[in-house]
């Protein structure tokens, strides 16, 4: 028994390294996967179930009303153009101005991967919205009415879809922090203009990033994630193979 132990711990060492270098080579796999996938998965789970169960949070009103406290006719200027800044019609925009200087630039991989991850956010919230059929809220007359469907906020999940997948694409380059940073705080002031303009519940908001997140998180993972090593060999031993039989 003894001598069955010695052999087999240099073994488990062996092991037990190979598994930290692979842990360490894709941390930034794992890290997008838990900050970029589940947690946001979860919270957005807890939010959907609440409201198909047509339950709703006794904080969203509440908000709400808090907000709108401090509105006054600059704020309501400002919001409003905020909200005009974070609509379909500029993130469309946006984005085609994106996937064309990456088609120009030949980034193919970059376009499908941008195609995917913002035409698909748009393409889900689409269907989120008749799957819940969640009424905007009516607490004053609006600035800004509304008659579609709001869990989850087509506003918040679409800038922060752009938002999102511009700093994916521009990690590798100097403008990573800008594109973080004043991306962050742009989808954060389009989704705080919906609720002061109470055209949605804060869960709305709080649904439609946490959407985008999955989604442009998943959808990078999917298109960028290096290939399993069993997969490269495999590919591997087919290009030996047809050289093999070129030869």
């Amino acid at each position: 028994m003894g001598v069955a132990r010695e052999t087999t711990a240099p073994g488990r060492e062996r092991l037990l390294r190979r598994t930290v270098r692979m842990l360490v080579a894709r941390r930034w796999l794992l890290l997008t996967l838990f900050a970029g996938v589940f947690v946001p998965l979860a919270i957005f789970g807890g939010l959907a179930e609440e409201v198909w169960e047509q339950e709703g949070f006794a904080w969203d009103t509440a908000l709400l009303w808090a907000i709108h406290g401090y509105a006054t006719p600059f704020l309501d200027r400002f919001m409003l153009l905020v909200t005009d800044l974070g609509a379909p019609l500029p993130m469309i925009a946006c984005t085609a101005l994106a996937l064309a200087f990456l088609a120009y630039r030949r980034r193919y991989a970059d376009v499908l991967y941008a195609t995917l991850a913002i035409g698909g956010a748009a393409a889900l919230n689409l269907l989120a919205k008749l799957l819940f059929q969640r009424h905007r809220p009516m607490l004053w007359p609006q600035l800004t009415p509304e008659t579609d469907f709001g869990f989850p906020s087509g506003h918040a999940m679409g800038t922060l879809a752009v938002v999102a997948t511009l700093t994916v694409l521009l990690w590798p380059t100097r403008w990573r922090w800008f594109a973080l940073v004043v991306g962050a705080i742009f989808a954060f002031l389009v989704g705080v203009s919906r609720i002061y303009l109470g055209v949605h519940y804060p869960s709305d908001i709080i649904a439609g990033w946490c959407a985008a997140l999955v989604w442009v998180s998943g959808v990078r993972v999917i298109v960028f994630a290096p290939l399993p090593w069993w997969q490269a060999r495999v590919r591997r031993l087919l290009r030996l193979r047809d050289a093999a039989g070129s030869g």
